[in-house]
């Protein structure tokens, strides 16, 4: 069995595969990677693919004991004793695909992690120095990806409780600029909201109800959060708007700082 040491992980360095859907109602989120296409494309690029992966931020290295071919999305063929080193990811996240089988049990169906519930993945944590990573099996042949693209608003769909947001309200936001902040992980992503948009939005208590990533979520104190992979399975506060999930990966590699802003569009 070849078997990969990392020599140095970034935060939030965790093995995804797809997800684990279908467990909302018994409160686990289906994690996955944060951006789904970039996982794809990584995959894409091999002859064969191992559904897990990889997903790593401020770079990632690790050594093999043996034959491996892997991508990032570039392909490399691996012998023993080679060592990569990646650099920090260009957004957000970066990927790195095996063409085989990552040797680790599925939990609830999935090899995902959830580090913020201690679920999945390598004993349920963000991977770090030191740990062993086996492969089994050979993968299996890749789903052909769709290039990524996009630029200019980001799309959503008026949530759940748009109504409870008066139309002139809701009419600013779709002219509004917010900027991502350094408040952000694979849970949810904090917005700077510079106008002041929701600042004297009065305070909703609701009763909490099932959400989705890409919920835009509004908290007591007016700050925009949009949920992302890991989020909670219920949520108590109005969410006025949601990210079509065709724009959610390109939100998730936006950096602190970078402009955002709204298209509502019909679903």
């Amino acid at each position: 069995m070849t078997v990969i040491t990392i020599l140095r992980a970034g935060p939030l360095a965790t093995l995804q595969d797809a997800g684990r859907f279908g467990m909302l109602r018994h409160g686990v989120s289906a994690s996955g990677p944060m951006d789904r296409g970039a996982f794809a494309r990584a995959g894409a690029a091999l002859p064969r693919a191992g559904a897990t992966g990889i997903e790593f931020t401020q770079g990632l290295a690790f050594e093999t004991d043996g034959p491996l071919t892997i991508a990032t999305p570039d392909v490399r063929v691996l012998g023993a004793g080679e060592r990569v080193d990646l650099p920090p990811a260009a957004g957000n996240y970066g990927y790195v695909r095996f063409d085989r089988e990552i040797d680790i049990a599925p939990v609830l169906g999935s090899r995902s992690t959830n580090v913020t519930v201690g679920l999945g993945g390598y004993e349920g944590r963000a991977l770090r120095a030191g740990d062993r990573i086996g492969f089994g099996e050979e993968g299996s042949p890749p789903v052909p990806a769709v290039l990524a693209g996009g630029e200019g608003p980001l799309r959503v769909v008026w949530g759940l409780h748009a109504d409870l947001f008066e139309p002139d309200l809701r009419a600013r936001f779709e002219t509004a600029t917010f900027r991502v902040t350094t408040s952000l992980d694979r849970m949810g992503v904090r917005l700077e909201d510079p106008d002041g948009l929701f600042r004297d939005q009065a305070r909703l208590n609701l009763v909490s109800d099932a959400i989705v990533p890409g919920d835009i979520q509004i908290l007591g104190d007016g700050t925009p959060i949009v949920l992302m992979r890991d989020h909670q399975p219920t949520g108590g506060y109005p969410r006025i708007a949601t990210i079509v999930s065709a724009d959610l990966d390109r939100f998730a590699q936006m950096r602190p700082g970078t402009a955002v802003s709204f298209l509502p569009v019909r679903p």
